[in-house]
């Protein structure tokens, strides 16, 4: 050996290896987290979502929400309930204008049928003054066929 340079120990690089090795084992086990309950995975990675816009067919107010944001939710699920407060108002103001209509109807066929009898009773009278103008019609030739025949008298004519 020359003087004035130290020798390193053989042993000194495998055992600050090993002692490496084990304090990183040591870390592992104490820093890796907990067992997971049954049924929940845990995984690195990237999660790609679809952002889906929901829209009601009509506007109005809302009564309750019944699903958080963020929460999962299945097909079918009621998300939010809507106030129907107004929504009923307008159903029962357009039933009663419906019921309005239906008399309306109703009113415009029987008036519809009134007319058509008061028609038929027109017809009836014109029928019969032109049975009577046909009955003085026939009289009245009658009474020309007596009075050439001096059967019947001027005056009765």
């Amino acid at each position: 050996m020359r003087a004035g340079v130290k020798q390193k120990p053989k042993y000194l690089v495998p055992t600050i290896l090993v002692v490496a090795a084990v304090a990183a084992y040591f870390a592992w086990t104490k820093l890796d987290t907990p067992a997971l309950p049954e049924g929940i995975v845990g995984a690195n990675g990237r999660i790609e979502a679809t952002e889906i816009d929901i829209a009601a067919l009509t506007g109005g107010r809302i009564a309750d929400i019944a699903a958080a944001e963020g929460q999962v939710v299945n097909a079918g699920d009621v998300l939010v309930q809507m106030d129907v407060v107004q929504l009923n108002a307008q159903k029962r103001q357009a039933e009663a204008q419906l019921r309005r209509a239906s008399i309306a109807i109703e009113t415009a066929k029987a008036m519809v049928a009134q007319a058509e009898a008061q028609e038929r009773a027109a017809e009836a009278a014109v029928d019969q003054a032109q049975a009577m103008a046909d009955a003085a019609a026939q009289k009245l030739a009658r009474s020309e066929q007596l009075v050439k025949t001096n059967a019947v008298s001027q005056q009765v004519f």
